[in-house]
């Protein structure tokens, strides 16, 4: 079985985009694809089982939640 699906993430800038697309694309080499598109980051995750599928898609929603906490902490200050 393969699994295929797109994660569409849009920001209310450009720069807050380009810094998770930056941050998360280390982490997602060889898992996930990853394209920045102005303020908006598409991710395609492809997987041959559902655990696979699963154990990276909330990988990948995690370690966006914490980047997006970070982005809207540095700009309180």
């Amino acid at each position: 079985m393969e699994i295929n699906s797109q994660l569409t993430i849009k920001y209310t800038d450009k720069e807050s985009a380009k810094i998770s697309f930056e941050s998360l694309k280390v982490d997602n080499e060889g898992f996930v694809k990853s394209k920045l598109n102005d303020d908006t980051v598409e991710f395609e995750i492809n997987s041959d089982s559902l655990g696979s599928f699963l154990n990276t898609s909330d990988d990948l929603i995690a370690s966006e939640i914490v980047v997006e906490k970070i982005i809207n902490t540095s700009k309180k200050d």
